[in-house]
């Protein structure tokens, strides 16, 4: 007998079904991949646009899933939402005061025309188009008005910068929904200037309330006069002749009251005359 064991070569049939279950994986493999390339999904708030080769297509794609060509096309989604940019712009004022802006813009894309502004702009129109536009009309804008104008005037620039934004990004299919001017900044000494013109108009309104004060209370006292005067016409108005003469009476009896009876010896300047007679009725 021979040592050890002879090697039992492998049957040709084994290997022809592991070849087979390999091939039939990958090929399950390929056609997983396939399906999966095969859809797109646009999200809400955006259209989609075919894009074969590098080539945009025209057709765009409302929100949901879609078929393309797989590992051949893609879709690429443009956010047709209201979308916010903010822009810093440096400009002068019509008086050459300098004036720092922060501005921003609420704009959207028009989803019917998406494929204008891909194929034309690209997806960043935002700092191609929009932030140029703005900074540009800002400061033709403000060059029309003096310092304080844009400070007391701040909706009048603002409905005039989103005019002028309105019709340059329209070409573009852009649509400007609203502008806001965030914060208009000046030099330090301008805004000195400012305080002390505010400080200088706060205290002549006090100057003229003071004055209106002043005003208002003469003419009180000069009513209160006339009023004064007017009763004391009246009451001149209302003695009479019987009147005065009741007065005389009356001063007469209390001198009497006093009188002991005896007629002074000695008289000096005006001594009171009393009509006894018509105090006690009696004559002579």
């Amino acid at each position: 007998m021979q040592a050890g064991t002879e090697a039992k070569p492998n049957k040709p049939g084994k290997n022809v079904n592991v070849g087979k279950a390999a091939g039939w994986i990958v090929a399950a493999l390929v056609l997983v991949l396939i399906g999966i390339n095969s859809f797109a999904q646009v999200q809400y708030g955006h259209v989609g646009l075919y894009k074969t080769f590098g080539k945009l297509n025209d057709n765009v794609l409302s929100p949901g899933i879609h078929l393309k060509l797989p590992f051949i096309q893609t879709v690429i989604q443009v956010n047709t939402q209201v979308t916010k940019t903010e822009t810093d712009t440096s400009a002068s004022s019509k008086d050459l005061q300098p004036v720092s802006t922060h501005v921003a813009v609420n704009y959207s894309v028009n989803k019917d025309t998406a494929f204008n502004l891909m194929n034309n702009i690209g997806g960043n129109f935002d700092s191609v188009i929009i932030n140029p536009a703005i900074q540009e009309i800002v400061k033709e804008v403000t060059a029309k008005y003096p310092a304080e104008d844009l400070i007391a005037k701040r909706d009048a620039v603002s409905t005039e910068i989103s005019e002028h934004l309105t019709k340059r990004l329209l070409k573009y299919d852009l649509t400007v929904k609203d502008i806001n001017i965030v914060n208009f900044k000046f030099s330090e000494a301008f805004n000195q200037s400012i305080e002390a013109k505010q400080v200088a108009q706060q205290q002549a309104l006090k100057a003229e309330n003071d004055l209106k004060r002043v005003e208002i209370e003469a003419k009180q006292k000069i009513a209160q006069a006339q009023a004064e005067a007017q009763a004391l016409k009246l009451k001149k108005l209302e003695v009479t002749q019987e009147l005065v003469q009741l007065k005389q009476i009356e001063v007469q009896e209390k001198a009497l009251e006093k009188w002991d009876g005896k007629l002074p010896s000695v008289t000096g300047g005006a001594t009171p005359f009393i009509d006894i007679e018509s105090i006690t009725g009696k004559q002579n």
